[in-house]
């Protein structure tokens, strides 16, 4: 199937399934003219893909997991599960970060909520 087809198919732009074979995560042949053609499979790659990215994984961390994916072994999937734990880690120290600055801004909140209680009424 062409690239529109696969777009088209799995609901991801054109765009990013350029992006996805600059970054190796997903594979199509040529034809004479260039165009990309892409196998059935391809489908559930850019399905799988998209779980991924929806996971807060970077196309780094994806392509480091896929060989888990495209060649099962203990080895692959004890690889797979550290990776994945680095980036949740990753994301809870992300998080804890976020939490942080929102509790700066309220703290913010609440002197500018007080200043403004301490002002004179607007004038009539």
């Amino acid at each position: 199937m062409r690239v529109g087809d696969l777009a088209a198919r799995t609901g991801v732009s054109v765009r990013s399934l350029r992006y996805y074979e600059e970054q190796g995560l997903l594979a199509s042949t040529r034809s004479p003219s260039g165009q990309r053609h892409y196998t059935e499979h391809a489908v559930e790659r850019v399905l799988f893909l998209q779980r991924l990215y929806a996971a807060g994984l970077s196309s780094r961390a994806i392509a480091e997991l896929l060989p888990c994916v495209d060649a099962p072994s203990a080895e692959h999937s004890d690889m797979a599960l550290e990776r994945m734990t680095e980036e949740r880690d990753r994301l809870t120290a992300h998080i804890a970060d976020l939490l942080r600055t929102r509790d700066a801004l309220d703290g913010l909140m609440t002197a500018a909520r007080d200043y403004r209680a301490a002002l004179p009424p607007p004038a009539t």
